[in-house]
């Protein structure tokens, strides 16, 4: 009985550093992923010292009478890749900016004359509104998805002269409890698990953290977890989410948003158990006409899951 208990103990001691040697991810150099995520239209640009990866599409033509441009923010953990089926159908017509934020995609960590280490919304809206200054926008319609949503409502408090309109999916807002978390942030929010994620990262964990996020998990393909999965790896982007997560406090600021007075739409996914449709209808009670559509069967993304549903609500609000 001793011999085959220690031989079995022996077995779980290989089959565990087996499990930790194919789950090792170093950091990877931002050199080795731009071939494959950041071909053009991608571009590098510099926002006090920040590089951040962007992508300008669309006509640019000024003058009285031009439609603004769209400038779209990602969520967490995402990139500038997932309004990639909105921007092609939009792009024909209309100037629409996507870019990383900084620490996530391929921006990666505050650096420059930005403080290091901080991932607040605030922060990341004095962020955007620099954004619109080294592209000389004067005014936008700006879209976020998630972060994106907050940071969005955020920069139209801090500075609504400088937004024509403003699109909420699936945003964070009020303080609620989520119906589920993946897996992957609610390893990162914890500060040992989350310095253990910085190294060790199960190519499985990001796929399931994909497909939590998602209402058809049917639509999660191989080239999807490729995506998150080897962005996640950029240098820096997973101790940045880290400090995202621990720095993330619900509802902060979130009562100033009946003060708003814009054109605003909100999209939602009706199987969002992340950030659930509630806070759709918190955030439409609360924007003097505002308009809400909610997609019965899609999830935290929608406008991934579904872009051409989704972003025909986009030209509807948008207008000729």
């Amino acid at each position: 009985m001793a011999a085959f208990l220690i031989r079995t103990f022996g077995i779980l001691l290989m089959l565990t550093a087996l499990a930790v040697a194919l789950s090792r991810a170093p950091d990877r150099p931002v050199q080795t992923l731009v071939a494959r995520w950041a071909p053009p239209p991608s571009d590098f640009v510099e926002v006090k010292g920040q590089v951040v990866h962007l992508r300008d599409e669309g006509p640019r033509h000024d003058g009285e009478g031009t439609p603004p441009p769209i400038v779209l923010i990602h969520g967490t953990s995402a990139s500038l890749h997932t309004w990639e089926g909105w921007v092609r159908a939009l792009k024909g017509q209309r100037r629409v900016i996507s870019f990383d934020l900084p620490g996530f995609g391929l921006t990666g960590p505050f650096g420059g004359q930005y403080a290091p280490d901080d991932y607040r919304g605030e922060t990341y809206a004095a962020f955007v509104l620099d954004l619109l200054d080294a592209l000389q926008l004067k005014r936008v319609v700006l879209g976020g998805n998630s972060l994106g949503g907050e940071i969005a409502w955020r920069t139209a408090l801090r500075a609504p002269q400088r937004l024509a309109g403003l699109v909420l999916v699936d945003a964070l807002g009020p303080a609620f409890t989520p119906e589920q978390v993946p897996l992957g942030f609610t390893i990162a929010a914890v500060p040992v698990l989350g310095r253990i994620s910085e190294h060790l990262l199960p190519r499985a964990l990001v796929a399931q953290s994909v497909r939590q996020v998602y209402g058809q998990p049917g639509k999660v393909n191989d080239e999807l977890v490729d995506r998150y999965f080897e962005i996640t790896l950029r240098e820096g982007n997973r101790r940045a989410l880290g400090l995202r997560l621990q720095q993330l406090t619900l509802g902060e600021g979130a009562e100033h948003v009946a003060t708003l007075r814009l054109p605003t739409l909100i999209l939602w996914g009706g199987r969002d158990r992340l950030v659930p449709p509630a806070i759709g209808r918190w955030f439409h009670e609360r924007i003097a006409g505002s308009r809400l559509v909610v997609f019965d069967e899609l999830g935290h993304v929608p406008q991934e899951e579904d872009p051409a549903r989704t972003v025909a609500e986009l030209k509807a609000f948008l207008g000729p």
